[in-house]
């Protein structure tokens, strides 16, 4: 499957959970299980995009206008990463919670309407029709791999880079 149609399917999918979380009241704890989902999509379609379509597009971006899109669209990822930080410290739901949710619905909502017109036409014209399937079959893959592993009870986390250099140990403050 074309990586484009995933994308596009999964901002439509995430969007339509933000406009169900706006119809719902401030207190209604339906908005927290809205709020979890939406972190639980998101989160992995951020990590998945980060990891295998914007590379793609910084490598092949040419001049500078492609560049810059490339990386605001990673500033906006930044920005959405910060605020589902707000949304998944599992606080009963209230005003402010239900502020924080609508306005990460509103940069998810314009993010993706940018990606769509900007950052789309850039894979389209750096990538050729098998590589964006190529891209898609990996991130099929890579989602059922997540969630197979989440099902099963573990955390899925990222292989930490060894580093090079000599090894020091921290000390741990105990508050």
């Amino acid at each position: 499957m074309n990586i484009l149609d995933i994308l596009k399917e999964e901002h439509r999918e995430v969007i339509a959970l933000f406009d169900e979380a706006n119809r719902t009241e401030a207190e209604d704890d339906r908005l927290r299980e809205i709020a979890q989902e939406i972190a639980t999509k998101l989160s992995m379609h951020l990590t998945l995009e980060e990891r295998l379509v914007y590379p793609r597009l910084k490598a092949g971006a040419e001049d500078e206008d492609d560049k810059v899109d490339v990386f605001e669209a990673y500033t906006e990822h930044t920005g959405a990463k910060n605020l589902l930080k707000m949304i998944e410290t599992g606080r009963k739901p209230d005003e402010q919670f239900k502020a924080e949710v609508q306005v990460l619905g509103e940069n998810v909502k314009h993010h993706a309407k940018e990606e769509e017109s900007t950052l789309f036409g850039l894979a389209r014209k750096e990538l050729d029709d098998d590589e964006l399937e190529e891209i898609g079959e990996a991130w099929l893959k890579a989602k059922q791999r997540a969630q197979r592993a989440s099902s099963n009870g573990r955390q899925v986390h990222r292989p930490r880079k060894k580093s090079s250099g000599s090894r020091t140990k921290r000390k741990v403050s105990r508050r």
